[in-house]
C-alpha cells in the first residue's frame, strides 16, 4: 500500500467538512483511496495474522455479517488515516464540547489521545474491516469501548454499490429529545469516506445548543459482497 501525502487529508477543504458536520452530523470525504488499495485492503481479509478479533454479528444478535479488528501495529495506511484525520476533528470536536458547555479536553495528536484511552486500560486497537453478504445488514448501534471514546468516526467504502452490491446502505438516525427520530441514509462510492458522529452532538435550538444521540447501521444487502473500513479513533478496553 502507498503511502498517503501528508497534504491531502491536511488540505482538504476542512472548512466545509465541519460546517456539513455542524449541520447535519456528518460530512462525506472525497476518494481518499484508490482502487487498487481498496483492493489491497479487502485482500488482507483472508489473512489472520493481522486481526486480533473476528465478530459474527449473528452471534451477538448485531446483525448478519462479520467484522475484524486489526492488530497492533496498524497496517501502515491505516495508520496515516487514523493519525492524519484526528487533527482537524479534534478541533470540531472540542468545539462541539464548548458549546454543550464542557471544556475541551481533545489533544491536538493522535498519540496524545491513545495515551489517555490507555490510562483507562484501554489497549486494543479499534480500525476494522466488514464484509456483509446477501442478506447481510448490521442493527443500528454505538461504537462505545471504553471510559473514553472519540466523538467521530469513519467509514470509507471498499467496493462499489451497484457493481459489487446492491442495497446496503449506510444508516444515520438522530434521536432528539422530545422528538421523533432522524434518519439518514447516505451512499458512498469506492474509496470515499464519512465522518459521523460515535454517540452524540449538539445541535442549535431557539436557547443554545443540545445534546441528540445518534446511531448508526447498514441495510440490508440484497446482491453481492460488501465491504468498508472502520477507522475508530479510541482504543478498546
Amino acid at each position: 500500500m502507498r503511502e498517503i501525502p501528508a497534504n491531502s487529508i491536511a488540505d482538504m477543504d476542512w472548512k466545509v467538512i465541519q460546517q456539513s458536520l455542524d449541520e447535519y452530523g456528518y460530512a462525506k470525504l472525497p476518494n481518499l483511496l484508490s482502487v487498487t488499495e481498496c483492493q489491497d485492503i479487502i485482500s488482507t481479509y483472508a489473512d489472520e495474522s493481522q486481526f486480533r478479533t473476528t465478530i459474527d454479528m449473528a452471534r451477538y444478535r448485531f446483525g448478519v455479517g462479520e467484522y475484524k479488528y486489526y492488530n497492533s501495529p496498524l497496517p501502515s495506511l491505516l495508520q496515516q488515516l487514523r493519525e492524519g484525520l484526528y487533527p482537524n476533528l479534534a478541533v470540531t470536536a472540542n468545539r462541539w464540547l464548548e458549546q454543550l458547555g464542557h471544556r475541551a479536553s481533545y489533544p491536538a495528536t493522535l498519540e496524545e489521545f491513545l495515551g489517555q484511552c490507555h490510562q483507562e486500560g484501554q489497549n486494543r486497537p479499534t480500525p476494522l474491516i466488514l464484509k456483509y453478504e446477501a442478506g447481510g445488514y448490521n442493527c443500528l448501534h454505538q461504537d462505545l469501548y471504553g471510559k473514553v471514546f472519540f466523538p467521530f468516526q469513519v467509514v470509507f467504502a471498499l467496493n462499489q454499490k451497484e457493481e459489487d452490491f446492491t442495497g446496503g446502505e449506510f444508516l444515520l438516525v438522530e434521536q432528539r429529545p422530545r422528538a421523533q427520530s432522524r434518519g439518514h441514509v447516505i451512499t458512498l462510492n469506492q474509496g470515499e469516506g464519512l465522518i459521523f458522529p460515535t454517540h452524540h452532538r449538539p445541535a442549535a435550538g431557539t436557547r443554545g445548543y443540545y445534546k441528540t444521540t445518534l446511531r448508526h447501521g447498514i441495510s440490508t444487502v440484497t446482491t453481492g459482497t460488501r465491504y468498508s473500513l472502520g477507522i475508530i479513533f479510541h482504543d478498546a478496553k
